[in-house]
């Protein structure tokens, strides 16, 4: 079963280990996405700015900035995975990351998943989202990461 959009009570969460979450709508990731992350971080790698350098890199053309991808999962995350009868969520860290796959400027992304682990903790639960971003048209994908959240009754 996939869920798309679904509200999951925060006591259901344990039943649903090995459940598959979206896909989320695609989106793109725009050069002034790129940019603006770039001015925002000091990250002005001239594969993610200039177009001249990007050209005659191995990817022909300007590419998003890995965690500027990672960085969008919470649109995307919102559309696919939410849950009712918390008073607070956060994002714990992450288990793993890879970038296995650049994501061209103007490209689309979306995001699917799923439920790898839950855990009781004190006042709430943890979970752990197997997340993959997909790139439009792509063979690999973007992103595979796994996400740790904390949902707290």
């Amino acid at each position: 079963m996939t869920l798309h959009t679904a509200v999951v009570a925060i006591d259901d969460l344990p039943a649903l280990v090995g459940r598959e979450l979206g896909p989320s709508t695609w989106r793109p990731i725009t050069q002034d996405d790129i940019d603006v992350y770039a001015d925002l971080t000091g990250d002005d790698n001239p594969i993610h700015v200039d177009p001249v350098a990007a050209a005659a890199s191995p990817y022909g053309g300007r590419i998003a900035h890995g965690m500027l991808t990672l960085g969008m999962v919470v649109r995307h995350l919102r559309e696919i995975y939410r849950v009712s009868g918390a008073g607070m969520g956060i994002v714990y860290g992450f288990n793993r990351i890879r970038f296995p796959q650049a994501v061209p400027s103007g490209a689309r992304i979306r995001v699917h998943g799923r439920i790898a682990e839950v855990t009781e903790i004190p006042g709430g639960v943890q979970v752990a989202v197997a997340l993959t971003f997909e790139v439009e048209d792509a063979a690999k994908p973007a992103v595979a990461a796994e996400l740790v959240l904390r949902h707290y009754r």
